[in-house]
């Protein structure tokens, strides 16, 4: 990762506070967004890092608002590590995050992933066009994309690969550790990813449906289609959920995949027209590698 001159001159003014800090009995001290993250970040840093994740389990990202304690835990922060995909909490606050804390170093997890644009009945980010916008409102540069960029196992490793040349940054005498840790999750990726496509290689379709369109990069990586209730991030009309009863009929799909963070109920009515079932499928779940297996095998069984 390249470090422009005054990137390299602000890490070594902050550096040495950073490890005087953790010579004084604390890890580097890292907020992050999500909790696949959080698991990232301590897999990578192990008890050389302490991290606190910001959007709860169960909580939804695109709405999140954090806590004043969470906030002042924020300002005492030595890292940031941000999604950087567009998640809707982070343009809504990171500018007022590193407003409260000067000194912050701020990792992008996503530099060097391409985005994937929302399709056909997903939901992507609509703001009204505003006339006085400047060039640099970062959220129209996320428009239209998708910013769930951690649910392919490719991806993780490059959001592993991020965080490790981060902290690298601001701890280069533990360079050699967090070397080690990320190359070896990095191999536990190439793993999940084989028995990922093992899992797969059987399905009869390569659609499944889910309430909540968090599975593009999934479905990317495996050649499969989701097909999403929500539309836009608002409840389906009509004439949409009949067309998802459709498609399930035609494809023999039995399951839904539901998030934790989305309403359950539209995706019951659409179970109960197909005599089928919902079963839930985390997209923020902090335990990474198992998560993605479980959902690999409900994909698989979506249509027994």
């Amino acid at each position: 990762m390249k470090l422009t001159l005054f990137r390299k001159v602000f890490l070594s003014l902050t550096v040495a506070v950073f490890l005087s800090s953790a010579a004084a009995g604390s890890g580097i001290n890292i907020t992050t967004t999500i909790l696949p993250f959080k698991h990232f970040i301590e897999t990578v840093g192990g008890e050389l890092v302490e991290v606190d994740v910001l959007i709860s389990p169960g909580a939804n990202p695109h709405t999140y608002e954090p806590t004043p304690g969470q906030l002042k835990d924020v300002s005492d922060a030595m890292m940031y590590v941000k999604v950087g995909s567009g998640v809707e909490f982070e343009l809504a606050w990171m500018e007022k995050i590193i407003a409260l804390n000067r000194n912050i170093v701020v990792c992008n997890g996503s530099d060097g992933l391409e985005l994937l644009e929302m399709t056909e009945g997903n939901h992507t980010t609509h703001r009204e066009e505003d006339e006085h916008r400047t060039q640099d409102d970062e959220a129209y540069d996320y428009q239209g994309k998708d910013p769930h960029v951690w649910l392919s196992p490719k991806n993780a490793g490059v959001i592993v690969k991020n965080i490790r040349d981060c902290l690298i940054q601001v701890d280069a005498e533990n360079a050699e550790i967090y070397s080690l840790n990320a190359d070896q999750y990095l191999t536990e990726l190439e793993l999940l990813d084989r028995k990922i496509r093992e899992v797969l290689s059987s399905v009869p379709t390569k659609l499944f449906i889910v309430s909540h369109p968090a599975w593009g990069y999934f479905a990317h990586d495996y050649n499969l289609t989701q097909i999403a209730i929500e539309v836009e991030g608002k409840e389906p009309s009509p004439k949409h959920v009949a067309k998802v009863i459709e498609t399930a009929r035609e494809h023999n799909i039995t399951t839904i995949l539901v998030s934790p963070q989305s309403n359950p109920e539209i995706a019951r009515v659409i179970a109960d027209e197909i005599e089928g079932r919902i079963v839930y499928a985390d997209p923020l779940a902090e335990h990474y590698i198992e998560s993605l297996l479980a959902v690999a095998d409900r994909i698989r069984r979506s249509n027994e």
